[in-house]
Parts: C-alpha cells; sequence; structure tokens
C-alpha cells in the first residue's frame, strides 16, 4: 500500500478506504480519512454515502492526496483543513492558535447554561481563536464580552472568527489584565498551564506543530495562575465569578492561590467527564 494507490480514477468510497488503509499503515488512526474528506470538501455523512460510487473529481482527489500525506507527517488534521468546531460552530484555526479540546467545551456548556438572565460583562483572558468570547456572546447576546491576547496573530484569528459569525465582541491586544478596567461580572480563562516536567509526556503532534507560548508556563505551570490572582481581584465584580481552565495535576495549587487572594469568596475545583480537575471557579 503506497500513496500511488490514490493516483488513479477512484471513486470517493474507493479513495476513503485506500487512504483509511495508508493511514492505519503508517501508524495513523485510519477515522482521520473520513474526518478529512467530510471536512476539506463540506460534505456530510448523508453525502459520503451517497458519493460512494461516483469517481472523485481530479482536483479534490489531488488536494486529498495532499492532506493524507500531511497527516500521516503528523500535522493535527484541524490545522490541515484550517479549522475546527466548537459547540456546534466551526472556529478558523492555524498553528498561531491552539486546537479546541472537547474538556474546554464540557466545561463552556455548564456554565453558560447556568449564568443568571441579567447582562453580563464578561472578560476573556487569552482568547486564541475566540471560541469561548464568540461562543458566549452568540448564546448570550446581552451580555457585553471582550477578549484579549497578547499575539497580535491569534488576535486576528479571533476578529477573523467573530467577523465572520457575526458575533459583537471587542478585542483588545493586551498582555493579560493589563490594558483592561472592570469591574467585570465573569472573567474567562484558558491559560498555558503545562510544566516544563510535563515535556516528555506531550504527543509529539502537539509539540511539533501547536503554539508553545499557548502551552507553556513557567512555575511547573502556574506562572499565569499566580499573575492573575494579583490582578484580577482589581477588576472582579463584587458579586463575579472567576472560571479557569487548568491542568489535571495543579487543582490543589491553585485552588490555594484563588483562596488567598479571594478570602471569602466561594473557590472549587471541578472535574472533567474523565474524572480529572480541569476547571477552577471564584465565586465573590
Amino acid at each position: 500500500m503506497s500513496i500511488k494507490d490514490l493516483s488513479s480514477a477512484l471513486t470517493y468510497g474507493e479513495a476513503l478506504t485506500r487512504a483509511s488503509l495508508f493511514l492505519k499503515k503508517n501508524g495513523k488512526e485510519a477515522h482521520l480519512a473520513e474526518w478529512l474528506l467530510k471536512e476539506r470538501f463540506d460534505f456530510s455523512l448523508t453525502d459520503l454515502v451517497q458519493k460512494q460510487r461516483h469517481v472523485m473529481r481530479t482536483d479534490e482527489k489531488e488536494q486529498f492526496i495532499k492532506d493524507i500525506l500531511e497527516a500521516v507527517e503528523g500535522k493535527p488534521v484541524q490545522y490541515i483543513v484550517g479549522h475546527e468546531w466548537f459547540y456546534g460552530r466551526r472556529f478558523h484555526v492555524s498553528q498561531d492558535t491552539l486546537i479546541p479540546r472537547p474538556e474546554t467545551e464540557e466545561w463552556f456548556d455548564h456554565y453558560i447554561k447556568t449564568l443568571p438572565n441579567r447582562a453580563l460583562n464578561v472578560l476573556d483572558i487569552g482568547t486564541g481563536s475566540g471560541v469561548l468570547a464568540i461562543s458566549h456572546k452568540l448564546e448570550r447576546p446581552q451580555d457585553k464580552v471582550t477578549a484579549v491576547d497578547i499575539s497580535p496573530n491569534t488576535l486576528n484569528m479571533a476578529i477573523k472568527n467573530a467577523e465572520e459569525m457575526e458575533a459583537d465582541v471587542t478585542f483588545i491586544i493586551s498582555d493579560m489584565t493589563k490594558q483592561v478596567t472592570g469591574p467585570f461580572d465573569l472573567i474567562l480563562s484558558n491559560p498555558p498551564y503545562i510544566g516544563s516536567e510535563e515535556l516528555q509526556a506531550m504527543d509529539d503532534s502537539v509539540l511539533a506543530f501547536e503554539p508553545h507560548e499557548a502551552l507553556f508556563a513557567k512555575d511547573e505551570g502556574l506562572f499565569f495562575y499566580k499573575q492573575l490572582a494579583h490582578t484580577i481581584p482589581d477588576i472582579l465584580s463584587q458579586t463575579g465569578l472567576i472560571i479557569m481552565e487548568l491542568g489535571y495535576k495543579q487543582g490543589q495549587a491553585i485552588k490555594g492561590l484563588y483562596e488567598e487572594a479571594f478570602p471569602k469568596a466561594q473557590v472549587e475545583i471541578r472535574k472533567d467527564f474523565s474524572g480529572h480537575d480541569r476547571t477552577l471557579y471564584v465565586r465573590r
């Protein structure tokens, strides 16, 4: 089996079968072939079934071969096609932005359904591709949403996503909270939280392709939590809520930081669907 097996005239079904075998032979997950075919050409599962016996267009086959070869090289499929789904919406991503994770979508889904009906002033720190800020605004149009990031390239991607989805979010280049003033009723953040000691356990494709500045942090991954523990108290409203994603080994350390920063607040660590510590909740 080689990539040449995809070079002849093929039906969509034949191309999918051969690409799946090629990926498996090269140590990759076979199901990525179907994902790439659907996402690259905007096919539904029904489309794929209906096209099984149709001869694949030459231009589509050439693009599909290119995508499969990149997947074999280890490039994440989301970067290959340039998008990923979050909360039912398709967001542009690039190697300037992290790929949204299911764990993040899980805690977003939980909190967005439990907020009060009144309008809130919301801040997303380190917005990346904008998935949290944009999804929040689209789910709760009554809220004022501000999103900050230190990287202009990253922020441009978030702005592009917001414009395409018609989400009225204010984007600001800022090193964490330096360029914003409160008070905010809700502060969200998914900061870099992987310590250098965890490098050996990281997937090779993550290390090779995803932005390290959005992944890794000093002080065993606690650097940004420590910084924010000093600055957030000044911009959080007197009845405000903080929600932050964290690494599964960091729960108790981060809980201690925020109990000290907010001695009168309710501070808790919540687990994800795998039973790992995943989010910090601080409620004044």
